[in-house]
């Protein structure tokens, strides 16, 4: 429908008409509206000066109350919505509406004042309003009653309605449209006549002649329109066309069946000579095609042979480069882990548990060489019985997988213990053996231990390449081993040298002899009671040792003095836990038993020193310290006093439970102090 001419015309037509139209309206409604603004202007001006002129005679004649009865009875008219008088800061000083004066105008109209815009138009509340600002200027007549050097008294403000106005040119706007549409409509209805009259009728009649062509229907298929000269002479050249081709279609059928005939009996014996040469053509390449069909399949058969055993072969060495890679950066992980500490029983969990992962086993110890009792110690072992005695002594007998390592400097593999006779099938460590690997640790070419794995997880034999791996490990243990070892030792030696310097210090003073050994072990003793860990035990146990270190850097008139300290002097001693602390600071591995040594003298209510650490802001170990270093110096002679009683420092560390002591760690002392006696 809106591909026909007619419709597209017409649309074109009314388009055109509809848009000359509203454009009339719309120029007609912008010219209605100017004029009125014009309008509104000129009067309210006019009105503005008039008033204007009337309060300046009555304020110069001094009738200042006339001005605003001038401004009421100006009111009074219809279209005067308000008058008023303003000040420059927009308060109104008179109106002819009383109850508004003193009050501000809108901040639109004081803006629009000092802008410089005194009318304009506006719409509020969905009417028409035109707003006239005029200054009242200070004349010299008015300087009898206003300061001379104010320029403007105040702004003559009128509000002007243009309602009515606006509602003529409402009706005018709605006459205006009601009379173009009626004469759109009218000319779209004389346009769609004169086109379906002139213009579709005719090409309605050319269409059904068209279409009796097709058909082949010429003799129906001639038009006579006479409408138009232009159409008639459409229809007579029509006309002449369907004759022409009338008669070309009937010549043109006649010598095609002359020609159909003619060939019909010219190609029978043709084509049967050319189907003879064609067949024995075909019957050849077909023969052929078989000949080479048969070489290409013996050709891809053996190439397929090929392919397959290159397939197999691709695939075992990807599958040996694949196991290699993850072997290599197992092993690789492995070196990581066991070379990040320096701790031997973390470093053997560590190199268990990753090796049982890579091997894919079920069981995996460490054996270390005792060479004084010629026994083996458990290191770490994976897999064994939870009950298993680790504490226990292995005896190094016959029959044993780690004694042949031990006997022959090398490692061992046996894919099934039950066709071997020389080694029995049930181990020490009270499990059954399948298939085990085993390989030494060593230490600048002496044995220290081996490293054993049993039973892999999926049941099959351990190999070759897997004995081969273990030997490797084995290698990267013997060294992180030595270097523990070797780390153990300085850090000995360091001890061993700050703890003679502490035995210095308590040997100077018969007071203070074996204070360090005997706090040691009421921490520790205090410690195991609250079940810390391995790791805060062993730092707890260190700092103290060390806890009193700092007192080297304290003169020995202060430390040994007999009377009571004076405040310099107190000042003095309570800093030997910095002086410790930094004495101690060259040492990294004490790193967290510093902080212990520098904060055992630190109060649970914040009062003590050097810091004034607060509550769990003092580390655990250090409050355990504080409890076990006060009970020593409470119970031991000091200089200045007796030692005092079990049972009085008890209730004395009772008392002192919240205040200068961690309530939870003063009430688990009291507690093991009742159990047993805190001297055992």
């Amino acid at each position: 429908m809106f591909n026909s001419l007619k419709v597209k015309i017409i649309g074109l037509t009314t388009v055109i008409m509809i848009m000359a139209v509203v454009l009339t309206a719309w120029l007609n409604v912008r010219t209605q509206e100017a004029m009125l603004s014009r309008f509104a202007e000129q009067n309210g001006r006019v009105l503005g000066d008039t008033i204007h002129n009337s309060i300046i005679a009555n304020m110069a004649s001094g009738k200042n109350e006339e001005v605003a009865n001038i401004l009421r009875r100006i009111a009074k008219e219809p279209a005067i919505e308000s008058i008023r008088i303003f000040d420059e800061t927009g308060r109104i000083l008179i109106s002819a509406f009383p109850e508004e004066t003193g009050d501000l105008v809108p901040a639109s109209e004081i803006l629009a004042y000092r802008s410089g815009k005194f009318a304009f138009t506006q719409s509020m509340d969905g009417s028409l309003h035109h707003t006239n600002m005029v200054p009242i200027h200070n004349a010299p007549v008015c300087h009898e009653c206003h300061d001379s050097n104010i320029d403007v008294l105040g702004i003559l403000n009128v509000h002007i309605s243009l309602t009515e106005m606006a509602m003529l040119q409402n009706q005018g706007r709605a006459a205006a449209i009601l009379s173009s549409g009626g004469m759109l409509v009218f000319l779209i209805l004389i346009l769609a006549a004169f086109i379906l009259i002139y213009v579709d009728r005719p090409l309605r009649r050319f269409a059904s002649a068209m279409h009796l062509v097709e058909q082949g229907d010429f003799g129906r298929a001639t038009t006579s329109i006479g409408s138009s000269r232009e159409m008639a002479i459409l229809s007579e050249k029509f006309n002449l066309m369907v004759d022409r081709l009338k008669n070309l279609i009937e010549r043109t059928v006649a010598q095609e069946r002359e020609m159909a005939v003619t060939e019909e009996k010219l190609s029978h014996h043709d084509e049967i000579r050319n189907m003879n040469i064609t067949l024995e053509e075909r019957l050849k390449e077909i023969e052929y095609l078989n000949i080479t069909l048969e070489e290409r399949i013996e050709e891809i058969e053996e190439a397929n042979f090929k392919i397959a055993d290159l397939a197999g072969e691709l695939e075992e060495r990807n599958t040996n480069l694949e196991r290699a890679v993850n072997r290599l950066q197992a092993l690789n992980q492995m070196g990581l882990s066991i070379n990040s500490t320096n701790n031997l029983p973390r470093l053997f969990n560590q190199l268990i548990n990753r090796a049982l992962d890579t091997l894919n086993a079920n069981v995996g110890y460490i054996l270390l060489l005792d060479r004084d009792s010629w026994t083996l110690k458990i290191g770490a072992a994976k897999g064994i019985a939870e009950n298993f005695d680790r504490n226990m002594r292995i005896p190094i007998k016959q029959g044993g997988v780690s004694q042949w390592v031990l006997k022959n400097h090398q490692p061992l593999l046996i894919s099934d213990i039950s066709e071997s006779r020389e080694f029995s099938r049930v181990s020490r460590l009270g499990f059954t053996r399948e298939t085990v690997i085993c390989a030494p640790l060593t230490n600048q070419n002496e044995i220290i231990g081996t490293l054993t794995f049993c039973n892999r997880r999926d049941e099959s034999p351990f190999n070759a390449e897997d004995l081969e791996l273990t030997s490797t490990i084995a290698a990267q243990a013997s060294v992180a081993i030595r270097n523990a070892r070797l780390y153990e030792e300085q850090e000995l030696t360091y001890l061993n040298t700050v703890q003679a310097l502490v035995s210095a210090v308590e040997a100077s003073d018969a007071y203070t002899r074996g204070h360090s050994e005997r706090v040691t072990r009421y921490a520790m003793k205090l410690a195991n009671h609250m079940d810390l860990s391995v790791e805060s035990l062993k730092n707890l146990e260190q700092a103290a040792i060390l806890h009193d270190i700092g007192k080297i850097g304290i003169c020995e008139a202060v430390l040994h003095k007999k009377e009571k300290l004076s405040s310099e002097e107190f000042e003095i001693l309570y800093q030997h836990p910095a002086i410790g602390h930094k004495i101690l600071a060259p040492i990294s591995f004490l790193g967290e038993v510093r902080d212990i040594i520098h904060q055992h003298h630190e109060r649970f209510d914040g009062k003590g020193y050097p810091a004034g650490l607060k509550g769990e802001d003092i580390s655990l170990e250090a409050r355990i310290l504080a409890v076990a270093d006060t009970y020593d110096a409470m119970t031991t002679d000091r200089p200045y006093r007796k030692a005092l009683s079990h049972e009085i420092t008890i209730q004395e560390i009772r008392d002192h439970a919240g205040s200068q002591f961690d309530p939870v760690v003063a009430e688990a002392f009291l507690e093991m102090c009742e159990k047993s006696p805190i001297h055992t």
